[in-house]
């Protein structure tokens, strides 16, 4: 039997934003628990880093295989790379190949999104978005589906893809422009979606507000956002083990004497199953590392859509 093949068109075609994010919270509902999942395996390589992610359920289990290749941009070529082995949990006979990097822009939203559901106020209509590749797009179509979103500013290193975005996000309806760092002052929500490695904006003009999701990086030693904000708000990450191995936004204030391990407010399930509800006044805080039970979740929703039709 040929091996079905869901390539980015099939992908966007059979799953929208937030069905992914569906897929996400159900997952969380019945009973995963992050906190025991599989590490990802990241391996030096010439080009870059060659990340291996595996995760099991009952009924699925599937590995990414994510290339990170830091000059293929210049190249004109994307720099995540890889796809997804997606095997049926009772034989693991492989039942589906998805497009890595597809499954990828489409996952990290939907994280995202569920985070913004749960945390950012019902009426935020002004998104800062910093940066303006394929995980800023998807960003903005996944805020789009769970906020009423009316403004967008972009904030990016080059004026050229910041300009995409901006014309982008103008075919969909918004009020959209290009700007600075300093925007976040006047934002509902702040999504920061780089390759940074140091810090993007000042975190103590944040709102009391505000919610700010980060899932740029997945290095203990780099990070999106300051301590300034980490030290100001209820912070949410997907897993406390995985926050506390690769979450630099976290791990770097803790180098810093400024913050513990035990000021983490919770984690993604504890927001889906109610046990976490955000504190007036404070700012809410995100940190996203992507973790392989959120491939998984999403992978074997496509592959459930597909068959269906």
């Amino acid at each position: 039997m040929t091996l079905p093949h869901l390539d980015a068109a099939a992908i966007a075609r059979l799953l929208g934003p937030a069905d992914a994010a569906d897929a996400v919270e159900a997952a969380l509902r019945d009973g995963l628990d992050p906190e025991t999942g599989p590490p990802r395996t990241g391996v030096p390589v010439p080009a870059g880093e060659l990340l291996l992610m595996p995760a099991t359920t009952k009924d699925f289990a599937g590995v990414k295989i994510a290339g990170v290749a830091p000059g293929n941009p210049a190249r004109g070529l994307p720099r995540i790379t890889g796809s997804y082995l997606l095997l049926d949990g009772a034989t693991l006979q492989p039942v589906a190949l998805l497009d890595g990097p597809a499954l990828t822009s489409l996952r990290t939203p939907a994280v995202s999104a569920v985070a913004i559901r749960h945390l950012a106020v019902p009426d935020a209509s002004h998104l800062v978005l910093f940066g303006a590749g394929p995980q800023a797009y998807g960003h903005l179509a996944a805020a789009l589906a769970v906020r009423p979103l009316t403004r967008l500013t972009v904030v990016a290193r080059r004026p050229e893809p910041a300009q995409a975005l901006v014309a982008h996000a103008r075919r969909l309806g918004l009020d959209a422009v290009s700007g600075g760092p300093d925007a976040v002052a006047e934002a509902d929500l702040v999504i920061c979606c780089t390759t940074a490695r140091t810090p993007l904006f000042d975190g103590g003009s944040i709102a009391g507000h505000t919610t700010v999701v980060a899932v740029g990086s997945h290095e203990p030693t780099a990070r999106e956002t300051d301590t300034a904000l980490v030290t100001r708000a209820t912070v949410v990450v997907e897993a406390r083990s995985a926050a506390l191995r690769e979450a630099g936004d976290i791990l770097v204030p803790i180098a810093e004497g400024a913050y513990r391990p035990e000021d983490l407010a919770g984690t993604l399930a504890d927001l889906v199953e109610g046990r976490l509800r955000p504190e007036a006044g404070r700012p809410r805080f995100f940190k996203g590392t992507g973790m392989a039970w959120q491939d998984l979740a999403v992978a074997a929703e496509i592959f459930r859509a597909s068959k269906a039709t």
